[in-house]
Order: structure tokens, then C-alpha cells, then sequence
């Protein structure tokens, strides 16, 4: 879990060195959205890095545990909790295939983490700028720099083969039954 290690990472980074670092750690978010996906859920996977390192990582396991809340931002950042045995996640970046919603959105100013990247937008719930904007919403007491974009097309082609699949066995399983 704790790939790239980059202990000796210079205090700032390049902007070219950033976006390499930014592309390995989406790249990771976007093979959980695979496993996610491999076990029949919606295909967003997520990672929290913290000084160069993955500190937790999930995808989304609400259909598998019976639980709404266990998202992938969600199961990543419990999983940074408690590896750094805090739930304030200072100084950490959420790469996350999908932008999050108003329920993980408010887990990320909660949390403090300070800065996310996110793949595709979500124009129907997205509470990261798409839909509303939770995560830099100046009444709440922390505000997040938020990127979106990256990986995009191929965290999209999943999502949509995904949901395209979806529909067509809903309606093999209604013809079926008639």
C-alpha cells in the first residue's frame, strides 16, 4: 500500500514532478475502481497520500457490506486514520475516480484534508464543484484545493460500461420474468 515511498521528498516539488505523482497515485485510484467493479459495485476507487505516500486506500463496498457509507473516499480515509492513529488528515491529498458526493464531501472538510483530485465530474450529486460545492463552501471552517480531470476519459468508459451493463442485465432479468 505504501508504493511510490518517497521519504526523501524535496518540501516542494516540481510542477512536472507533482503531475507525475499526481498520475501514479490516480492510476492506483483507478486499479480499486477496477476491483470495485470485479465485484459488482459502482467502479470508484480512491487513495489518500500523505508526504509522497499511500496511507489509505478503498473502493466502493456498499452493495458487499449492506453499508450506504462505504464509499471509496470513505474506506480510504478510515484507513489513513487509523494508520496515522488521527482523523485529522493534514497535509493529505484524495485522488478519487469520481467526484465525491455531498455525504463524502463533508467527510473530506471534516478530515482536513487539504487537497483533492478527482477523475470525473458527477453532474447530478457531485459536491465538489459539479452539483454544489461543500469543499470550498466559505461558512464551513475548512476549504480544500480541488483539481478534476485527470484519468478522466478511461474513469468515464469505466463508469458508463459499467452502468451500460447494468441497464442490459435489468432488462434481460424483466423479459426473463415475463
Amino acid at each position: 500500500m505504501m508504493e511510490p515511498s518517497s521519504e526523501n521528498l524535496p518540501l516542494t516539488l516540481s510542477t512536472e514532478e507533482q503531475a507525475q505523482l499526481d498520475l501514479t497515485f490516480m492510476q492506483r485510484a483507478f486499479e480499486l475502481a477496477q476491483q470495485a467493479e470485479q465485484h459488482d459495485e459502482i467502479p470508484v476507487g480512491a487513495v489518500v497520500v500523505q508526504q509522497g505516500k499511500i496511507i489509505g486506500e478503498g473502493f466502493n463496498q456498499s452493495i458487499m457490506l449492506n453499508d450506504p457509507s462505504s464509499h471509496a473516499e470513505m474506506n480510504a480515509i478510515r484507513q489513513a486514520g487509523a494508520f496515522i492513529n488521527n482523523y485529522r488528515l493534514l497535509d493529505c491529498t484524495l485522488y478519487v475516480t469520481l467526484e465525491p458526493c455531498p455525504m463524502c464531501a463533508g467527510l473530506l472538510v471534516h478530515s482536513r484534508i487539504n487537497r483533492l483530485i478527482y477523475a470525473c465530474s458527477d453532474l447530478k450529486t457531485g459536491a465538489a464543484g459539479s452539483a454544489f460545492n461543500l469543499v470550498n463552501n466559505p461558512q464551513l471552517n475548512h476549504q480544500l484545493t480541488v483539481h478534476s480531470g485527470l484519468l478522466q476519459e478511461e474513469c468515464s468508459q469505466l463508469l458508463s460500461s459499467f452502468f451500460k451493463r447494468r441497464r442490459k442485465e435489468k432488462k434481460q432479468a424483466k423479459k426473463s420474468s415475463l
